[in-house]
C-alpha cells in the first residue's frame, strides 16, 4: 500500500486496526514502528495551541507539518512525532489539555 492510501484508510476507518498497524509500519518503517508505540503509549498530547509529543529524550511541539526535534529541524524529513501527530489527530488517540502549552512552559521555569 502506498503512503496516500493509509491516509485514505485511516479516513475512513478513524481507528488501527491490526491490518492498518502493520502497512503504517512497512510503509515508514522505524518511523511508523516508532509513531505507534507513541501513540499506544498515550505520549501525544493536544494543548490549546499545538500538539507535544513526549520523545524518547524530550518533548517536541508538533504544528501542522512542522516538528522541534533534530531530525525534523536538521535533515529536513519527516520525523516519527509528526507521523504519529498526524495519526492520532485521525484516529482521535491523543489526550487532549486544556491549557496553553506555552503557558505550561512558563510555570514550569
Amino acid at each position: 500500500m502506498s503512503e496516500p492510501g493509509i491516509w485514505q484508510h485511516l479516513a475512513e476507518r478513524k481507528c488501527l486496526d491490526p491490518d492498518l498497524r502493520t502497512e503504517i509500519e512497512t510503509v515508514f518503517g522505524t518511523r511508523g514502528k516508532n509513531a505507534l508505540v507513541a501513540i499506544d503509549e498515550r505520549k501525544i498530547k493536544k494543548y490549546l495551541d499545538f500538539f507535544v509529543v513526549e520523545g524518547k529524550t524530550d518533548r517536541y511541539i508538533v504544528d501542522e507539518d512542522f516538528c522541534t526535534c533534530g531530525d525534523f529541524l536538521y535533515r529536513n524529513r519527516t520525523c516519527w512525532h509528526l507521523l504519529a501527530v498526524q495519526i492520532a489527530s485521525v484516529t482521535g488517540t491523543f489526550e487532549p489539555v486544556n491549557s496553553w502549552y506555552q503557558d505550561q512552559m512558563k510555570n514550569s521555569e
